[in-house]
């Protein structure tokens, strides 16, 4: 049975990890997720769970505590944001390449410099090949079903990867809104206990991890971890079916949102989704067909699935949440380019890039993007690649 409450979604995902109980949480504090240790802590410190805190000096012990309690057997986890995601930079590959299935609450926030608190998505997609496997949230209730999701499938034997639950801060970190909670019952049935065949305090089975690779290996691990990284897709979508039928809500890799005859869609990561969606209803009011395409899974990324996707539209606007400094676009743009690319899709593309460091994006923005497509679609108007949205002159 449902629970209705009002949380922030920092608190709904502290609340998901008091009900799956894991066995060590070490964590180091920063904006804007400290409030997700904080609450654990206090869980702890109330013996409402038993997980061991372990406070740590940085983000880089945060993350090696995470590796070594999960190495040694323990389901594991910790938060950060932006500059912590980055101390961390090492530690994240490592997690993935020795198939560590921790999960890391990723409360976004922009990358210094110029130092800002404010939300982008610079952190996360800094790290993207960083072999995690990464899952966006765009509001409260959906941070609270991605992380109950997150242990079943970095702990699935077809996966055994690190997973990053990743929502957009102060947005919907601080923000509170209505949710739908699960009993702790069901919740616990669905996580199950982790009982790794592989750990470090096993007495009767000694193993190694993290041992130097010499290259007659590394190679092969590599390939195997990418391997890994491809079978977590079915993996993915067969954990969000099992998570339907206990909670009725349904995930994929995105969210089709009025795309089904549209000729113009918008395709965006984040809490900026709700804008767009907006902006579409009001705009299909007015007669014009439009749409939202809303990635949740970025790693993998689902290139096959989302060409499949806009296949029919005339034009897609890819909206990035970062800069990539790479001449050449956002990372989101240059995936979908990409994927459309080598598939032959005959889509025409535009990549902006929007609200970073928390700038604001509107719903008047949206109509200006669909009114951009709209005019080079049908009046063949030459329109700028990687226009910065809501920039002072």
């Amino acid at each position: 049975m449902a629970i209705k409450d009002r949380m922030s979604g920092n608190e709904a995902v502290a609340y998901a990890i008091k009900q799956i109980n894991p066995d060590v949480m070490p964590a180091f504090p920063i904006t804007p997720s400290t409030e997700i240790p904080q609450m654990v802590s206090n869980y702890i410190a109330n013996g409402e769970i038993e997980t061991e805190f372990i406070p740590v000096e940085s983000e880089h012990s945060a993350m090696s505590a995470t590796i070594g309690a999960e190495a040694a057997g323990a389901r594991s986890l910790t938060a950060t944001s932006s500059a912590g995601l980055a101390l961390m930079w090492e530690e994240l590959l490592l997690a993935a390449s020795n198939r560590m299935p921790c999960v890391l609450a990723l409360v976004n926030r922009t990358l210094s410099g110029p130092i800002n608190i404010n939300c982008d998505h610079s952190d996360g997609m800094g790290a993207r090949d960083t072999g995690w496997i990464q899952i966006y949230a765009e509001n409260n209730q959906e941070a609270y079903d991605n992380f109950l999701q997150a242990y079943p499938i970095a702990e699935d034997p077809r996966v055994h990867l690190p997973v990053m639950i990743c929502q957009d801060g102060f947005i919907t970190s601080h923000a509170v809104e209505n949710i739908e909670l699960m009993e702790d019952a069901p919740v616990k049935e669905f996580v199950g206990e982790y009982c790794p065949e592989e750990y470090l305090l096993n007495p009767g089975k000694p193993v190694a991890v993290g041992p130097y690779s010499v290259s007659n290996y590394a190679m092969e691990a590599r390939k195997n971890q990418a391997d890994a990284l491809l079978a977590a897709k079915k993996v993915i979508l067969e954990v969000a079916e099992k998570y339907e039928k206990i909670s009725g809500r349904k995930y994929g890799f995105f969210e089709e949102y009025r795309t089904e005859d549209a000729d113009y869609i918008m395709l965006i990561i984040g809490s900026a989704a709700g804008t767009a969606k907006q902006a579409v209803d009001d705009l299909r009011d007015q007669g014009k067909k439009v749409g939202v395409l809303k990635l949740r899974v970025f790693r993998p990324f689902p290139a096959d699935e989302i060409v499949e996707a806009l296949k029919n539209c005339k034009a897609v606007a890819i909206m990035d949440r970062t800069e990539s400094y790479n001449g050449n676009g956002g990372p989101l743009g240059s995936e979908v380019c990409a994927g459309l690319y080598r598939r032959k899709a005959d889509v025409a593309s535009v990549n902006y890039i929007y609200g970073l460091a928390g700038r604001d994006f509107t719903v008047n923005h949206v109509y200006d993007i669909f009114a951009e497509l709209e005019d080079m679609v049908e009046n063949g108007k030459e329109v700028e690649q990687f226009k910065y949205i809501g920039l002072r002159d």
